[in-house]
């Protein structure tokens, strides 16, 4: 796919998506929550792609929204900032139900919708000089992208009202300990393990991963009751697909499953 401000590129069956604004750092504006939109359709829908790795162009994985173009809105800034997010939220909602895994490249600094674009993805890998910060309320806005959502969860809620109230930078490291990253590699590393972990999920039971994700996040709001009953129908309903009958029977037989969807 040619887009404006991604590079969307299938290898094997792997999506890798990166961010390409490269002369503002990968800054998000109109154009780039449109084709986000788009490219997560395009993951979710097409049954090739295993899993998704995102990262950024050059230095920076991504600073947030556009502010120049918010402010060049002028009174039509209200709507636009409406027309972004919805674009922007459809996308992350596809991204985090669709079965294929997510996987994020953190490269330099994830701030605003970029931190969002993180907390989203199913594994982050950060590279060594990553730096986050919520950022929002520094520019007298409010957090998007599922940022309230995503973020209360991985480190609590009193820790999410201290960093999007207090916008505090944190190291690649200090988001490890809090949960926001999976694994913190040097920077030299950053891509070849991400695209390592990307091509291992992609080579796994799809469905029974997508299937896991969703009851993951069903989990938070459910009781435990009604969750054990999701469960409950999810893996019989699982059991029935091509891949769990392939691991059964790779199983009994000693060998490595091969999974195709």
């Amino acid at each position: 796919m040619k887009y404006k401000t991604l590079l969307f590129d299938i290898q094997g069956s792997v999506a890798k998506l990166t961010l390409n604004r490269p002369e503002v750092k990968n800054a998000i504006n109109l154009d780039m929550t449109k084709e986000l939109m788009d490219a997560a359709l395009r993951c979710m829908q097409d049954s090739t792609i295993r899993a998704v790795l995102i990262t950024g162009s050059g230095a920076m994985f991504c600073p947030g929204g556009d502010i120049k173009a918010f402010i060049g809105e002028g009174k039509n800034m209200t709507y636009y900032m409406r027309e972004m997010t919805t674009y922007l939220h459809t996308g992350l909602s596809y991204l985090t139900h669709m079965d294929a895994p997510v996987v994020a490249a953190v490269n330099g600094a994830a701030a605003g919708a970029g931190m969002s674009l993180a907390l989203a993805s199913d594994i982050v890998i950060a590279a060594t000089s990553a730096r986050f910060t919520m950022a929002y309320t520094r520019i007298g806005l409010t957090p998007d992208g599922g940022s309230t959502y995503f973020l209360s969860r991985a480190v609590g809620l009193k820790r999410a009202l201290e960093l999007v109230l207090t916008n505090r930078e944190l190291s690649a490291q200090e988001a490890f300990d809090l949960g926001i990253v999976t694994r913190v590699v040097p920077d030299s590393e950053l891509l070849v393990q991400a695209e390592a972990i990307a091509t291992q999920l992609a080579a796994g039971a799809t469905k029974a991963l997508g299937a896991s994700k969703r009851l993951l996040h069903r989990g938070w709001v459910e009781t435990l009751e009604t969750q054990m009953e999701n469960e409950s129908q999810t893996i019989a309903d699982i059991a029935s697909t091509p891949d769990a009958q392939e691991a059964t029977a790779a199983f009994l037989e000693k060998r490595k499953p091969e999974f195709r969807g």
